[in-house]
């Protein structure tokens, strides 16, 4: 492969149509130690050995000539990590994978040694390789394979045929894991007389796997007594016991024979929900049994905080206890009456504690005081207290004895009466009270004159939605958000004299509309002949607001009435369709369908249409906070530079608080895979957020409002999002489940930059070069190792190479859940 290199002709050439790209990629190898420690996926040609090929994720060592005896070493750790695949095939002198040899090769999943003289695998030849699913060893000289080589990883497919193997009972394995397969690879082992019979048909007299019980199965115990479990195994070869658990409490191990016994002295707390195994092991296989501490044991507040603001205020708390306590706050030592505005939320559960806040809506300085919180349980109670100022009273740094307001008359005040105060300041003139009297009645009158301007610009025209009547309220709240997206106008909006006759106006700009081809070639198993889409009737709709324009009409901010069996009304975001053409209305009513059959938590809800009469209505789910774009905005380090006349720093998000983003996003796409719905546009700007960090994805590629400098224009009709695009979308238009998986890793990387643009330092046509040969996004300052590992995986260049989505939305979970979210932060 060519070498690039800073005073290449790649880079240097004026005519070169990629040196921007080439650039930036050096700039970033330089300022940042890119080649080192942040995984770019190139590599220059002294990192791979002259025996081998090497690409940006795979080693391909085939030449017998020149041939290898070891894996290769490349040049840095970073570019080993980027390494998803290893060949290597005809080494005569390749004989042994050590302990060592792949530790570096964190992201290996696919690895074959074939046709060579590989004879010997160490116990912890793959301890770094958790990700490994293929590995083919076939045609090579090992007699032998321990399981304990593969137990901690998830192998899909093993092969092992050509090998000598010798018909043991430490091969036996082999045949009880690979089941049928064995006979598919035409499998054999070699007796000691040196007759080969298939692997399938092995049977060894004291050659099984090892049977465990753990006893008691099931344990509830007071914290502070003692417990003794007992673990009995049987087979043959003699196994061994083996206990595995991480406590507090002090235990011993006494072990005879195949009975071993686990003695807890005075159990700790701490140790509630603590998982203790009891495994047998022998060379055939292994066996595990275990159980879960369930220990009782009074209440602890083990953190009350000082009160935090965001979108509400909260009292955070930390409390443990077996059973869960009952809590009960107190201020000023009454107690706490919890409703709508003053309640106690839990947001995340622990093995052993429950956090939360004491949420308030709105405080006054009527809330201030002395905070006390009790929580108890049948065995004990608990109590904290903490000091807590929402707000300054009106007469804080006053006297509170003196009026709100004066008489500025000297003759009626007598403080003021120079005459009876000599220190009071002279009063005002007769002439200068008239003048004040003068400016007042000029702006009165002028400030009216502007109110009755405002109301004949307001209500002079055609009501908005063309709705008569007294439903159609339009209300001056103060809200915010829909399920879709305010234009911004920036400098790539395509200009008037380039559109074709389909654009349509949005505000002063023309934008062409945009259809999704995916949509309607992907969607036929959602659009069924039963699908009900529930009806609307015109006056439960109360209109509030205007919440923005887009393609296919406007969408307002609205209330509905007798939507929810719960609720008289409920908050809604309405959109209406601007275009009454036949083929507009079939479009309107297709999407209706393909909505009603989406239903999940991480999706939009869409309540249903309004069709009585024109304009035609969709009626979606309320997210209070927007757009997830802007939110991300808006609690990271630039917040106060994006913000108009907002001094205040909003809190940051937190890590754990992005991977519980990240993961949400990743539970809608998995369900939109299972649906063989295909999204095509996923971003952050498609997603939307809700009260308590609650995010789902709220746009389907037929209804999407633009941000205008975030698509790319290819000729009069169509804007593609080329930064959220892999290789195989921007070159033929092929979208996949694979391509939204190369667009969730681009939203990852949105999360952890808080809402940059993807490429931001690039143009369009600067992106799709760096994308179509193989560059990567760089690994955001605040994103963790394992993240960006998942990015990666998201962002390899063959599709079927990609995570599952399934996988990724795993990963994503077991990284949120090991540390807890304080979702009240954001409210």
């Amino acid at each position: 492969m060519s070498v690039l290199r800073p005073w290449s002709g790649a880079l240097s050439s004026p005519g070169s149509r990629s040196w921007r790209c080439y650039w930036w990629w050096w700039c970033w190898v330089v300022v940042f130690g890119v080649a080192v420690g942040s995984g770019d996926p190139w590599m220059s040609a002294e990192a791979c050995p002259s025996s081998c090929t090497c690409s940006g994720s795979r080693i391909s060592c085939v030449d017998p000539e020149r041939g290898i005896n070891a894996f290769p070493v490349l040049q840095s750790e970073a570019e080993m990590e980027n390494i998803t695949d290893i060949y290597i095939a005809n080494q005569s002198s390749f004989s042994s994978i050590n302990d060592k040899d792949l530790h570096y090769y964190k992201n290996l999943r696919n690895l074959t040694v074939t046709n060579s003289r590989l004879t010997y695998v160490s116990k912890l030849a793959f301890q770094n390789n958790f990700k490994l699913q293929y590995l083919n060893l076939k045609d090579n000289n090992l007699s032998s394979l321990s399981w304990r080589i593969f137990k901690h990883l998830n192998i899909s497919y093993l092969i092992l045929s050509g090998n000598p193997l010798h018909c043991s009972c430490e091969n036996m394995w082999i045949k009880l894991w690979l089941g049928e397969e064995a006979d598919t690879q035409e499998l054999n082992c070699i007796e000691d007389g040196g007759t080969r019979k298939p692997l399938s048909k092995l049977t060894l007299p004291n050659c099984e796997v090892p049977k465990v019980t753990l006893t008691p199965s099931k344990v509830t115990v007071m914290e502070g007594e003692n417990m003794r479990l007992t673990c009995t195994t049987s087979g043959v070869p003699s196994p061994e016991l083996i206990w595995n658990m991480a406590l507090v409490t002090n235990y011993e191990i006494e072990t005879s024979g195949q009975i071993s016994v686990l003695r807890l002295s005075n159990l700790s707390s701490l140790d509630h929900n603590s998982k203790i195994i009891c495994t047998a092991e022998n060379i055939v296989g292994g066996k595990e049994s275990s159980l879960v501490l369930d220990i009782l044991f009074p209440p602890k507040i083990t953190k009350l905080s000082d009160a935090i603001s965001d979108h509400h205020w909260c009292i955070p708390f930390s409390v443990s206890g077996n059973p869960q306590p009952d809590l009960q706050w107190f201020r000023d030592d009454k107690a706490v009456k919890e409703g709508d505005y003053v309640k106690t939320m839990i947001h995340d559960v622990t093995e052993i504690e429950y956090h939360g806040c004491l949420q308030l809506d709105s405080p006054t300085h009527l809330n201030n005081g002395h905070y006390m919180l009790v929580a108890k349980n049948i065995y004990g109670s608990d109590r904290k207290e903490v000091e807590a100022h929402f707000m300054r009273k009106p007469w804080d740094g006053e006297n509170e004895r003196e009026p709100y307001y004066y008489d500025l008359n000297p003759d009626t005040n007598s403080d003021l009466n120079p005459d009876t105060n000599p220190g009071a300041p002279p009063g005002d003139s007769h002439e200068d009270k008239v003048a004040v009297y003068v400016v007042v009645g000029i702006a009165a009158v002028a400030f009216t004159g502007f109110l009755l301007m405002l109301v004949i610009l307001k209500f002079g025209g055609n009501s908005k939605f063309g709705i008569k009547g007294p439903s159609s309220v339009i209300s001056n709240d103060d809200d915010s958000a829909s399920p879709l997206h305010h234009v911004s106008n920036g400098s790539n909006t395509p200009s008037s004299s380039e559109m074709g006759p389909d654009a349509v106006i949005i505000g002063m700009t023309k934008i062409p509309v945009i259809e999704n081809p995916q949509y309607f070639r992907s969607t036929n198993s959602l659009l069924k002949t039963d699908t009900f889409v529930q009806h609307i009737k015109r006056h439960n709709i109360v209109l509030k607001r205007e919440l923005g324009e887009g393609a296919f009409g406007k969408v307002f901010l609205a209330e509905c009435y007798n939507l929810s069996p719960d609720q008289e009304k409920i908050l809604v975001a309405v959109k209406t369709l601007k275009e009454a053409s036949e083929n507009a209305r079939k479009d309107f009513h297709r999407e209706a369908e393909l909505l009603t059959n989406l239903q999940h938590e991480h999706i939009v809800t869409f309540y249903g249409v309004c069709v009585e009469s024109d304009p035609l209505i969709m009626v979606f789910e309320y997210m209070k906070h927007g757009d997830l774009n802007k939110f991300l905005r808006a609690h990271g380090p630039d917040a106060v530079l994006m913000a108009e006349g907002q001094t205040t720093r909003p809190v940051e998000l937190t890590q754990s608080q992005m991977l519980h983003i990240a993961q949400q996003i990743a539970s809608g796409m998995v369900y939109l895979a299972s649906q063989h719905f295909v999204h095509r546009d996923l971003a952050t700007r498609n997603c939307l957020v809700g009260e308590n960090l609650l995010v789902k994805i709220g746009d389907f590629g037929m209804s999407r409002d633009v941000y205008s400098t975030d698509y790319y224009r290819v000729g009069g009709h169509t804007m593609l999002p080329i930064r959220w695009m892999p290789p195989e979308s921007i070159m033929y238009r092929k979208f996949t489940t694979e391509s939204d998986v190369w667009s969730l890793g681009v939203v990852l990387w949105e999360i952890f930059t808080y809402g940059k643009q993807p490429w931001y330092q690039l143009s369009n046509n600067e992106v799709i070069e760096c994308i179509t040969q193989g560059r990567v996004l760089q690994r955001p300052r605040t994103c963790p190792k394992e993240v960006y590992d998942l990015m990666l995986g998201c962002w390899q260049r063959e599709p079927h190479m990609r995570l599952n989505i399934k996988e990724i939305h795993g990963l994503l979970l077991n990284l949120a859940k090991a540390s807890p979210v304080y979702l009240d932060i954001l409210g």
